[in-house]
């Protein structure tokens, strides 16, 4: 069964390379390349999680295209950025053709593979009033696997590329290309950090790297953390640190950003509204103050909203210019 498909995605990517050495119509290339895995999801929102056995009543609720990656794309198009997604196959089932359709609808740029005989993994995640999310995911090995063949073609000629480091090893051959190509890399390595391994063999290939002080995010050395990631070569650091902002740090200049108080909804997907907020400062060409200062704003007002939707960039910006800063 692997050696089959195996074949059926080495044929997929045939094809590909086929359309693209013939000029696929219509196809451009995308400002963001993000690379993980895709699961179609749904988020759940209650006042509070519910104790072990028991239940709760849900107030709202939202499917969505998880993980990290996808998101990060599909917030990108919401502003308008050329973004693309390379990702791992689906099954050629219902729940697998419904997300390649939506991604497909949202300007998403890239081919979702879908492959007979696989089934679609699903997400749950639960968003109780207090900002905290809770998450029942699915990550099959032979699932994650299919990241190893994955055509990366559609980073040539991109600005920049987005990684997560729970995707595992898959994406040490997307952040080589990246590099072969001149393409910096943003990893989002949450709390990665701890684990020595991880920071070297993950860390030492990005330019930007997104991190948490621990995964809890309740409080911690955020700048320990910040030293310890420059010191493995990462040109800028973002310590984020949930409700109370950023720690944003790039050579000599270390900027801190308190964020906006915000009636919270839903806080899933504010992790990647920030990572998206960031490389969206990089793409206009705003300093490490602005980049940081919009990358909250955007963050904390996507927990007004249910499900990974942002505000428009003018709204995030009018916020961001009020938020306080001091520079370490």
């Amino acid at each position: 069964m692997a050696a089959d498909r195996r074949r059926r995605e080495e044929l997929l990517n045939e094809k590909r390379r086929e359309d693209a050495a013939g000029g696929r119509p219509g196809q451009e290339t995308p400002q963001v390349v993000c690379f993980g895995m895709i699961i179609p999801a749904v988020v759940l929102v209650v006042d509070e999680f519910p104790p072990h056995n028991t239940g709760a009543l849900v107030r709202q609720a939202q499917e969505f295209i998880s993980d990290d990656a996808a998101i990060v794309a599909t917030i990108l198009r919401q502003w308008d950025v050329r973004a693309g997604l390379i990702g791992t196959a689906l099954g050629d089932d219902e729940r697998g053709r419904s997300a390649a359709r939506r991604l497909q609808e949202m300007g998403v740029l890239g081919e979702v593979r879908l492959l007979p005989g696989m089934t679609t993994p699903y997400e749950v995640d639960v968003s109780d009033r207090s900002g905290a999310r809770t998450y029942f995911w699915q990550r099959e090995p032979e699932v994650l696997a299919t990241l190893d063949s994955a055509d990366l073609s559609l980073l040539k000629g991109s600005g920049m590329l987005y990684v997560d480091w729970y995707d595992g090893e898959p994406i040490l051959r997307a952040m080589r290309e990246a590099r072969r190509l001149g393409v910096p890399a943003f990893l989002n390595l949450e709390h990665g950090h701890q684990d020595a391994d991880a920071l070297r063999r993950f860390a030492s290939g990005a330019t930007i790297c997104q991190v948490v002080t621990d995964p809890a995010q309740r409080g911690g050395d955020a700048r320990g953390v910040a030293e310890k990631l420059l010191g493995v070569g990462v040109d800028s650091v973002l310590v984020t640190l949930a409700g109370e902002g950023c720690l944003a740090v790039q050579g000599e200049e270390w900027v801190r950003v308190w964020a906006p108080p915000v009636e919270v909804v839903d806080g899933c997907g504010a992790g990647a509204a920030f990572s998206a907020g960031f490389m969206l400062g990089r793409l206009r060409g705003w300093d490490l103050e602005r980049s940081a200062r919009f990358a909250c704003a955007a963050a904390s007002m996507k927990c007004t909203r249910l499900g990974p939707k942002v505000h428009p960039e003018e709204e995030i910006i009018q916020v961001a210019g009020m938020l306080r800063v001091e520079r370490w």
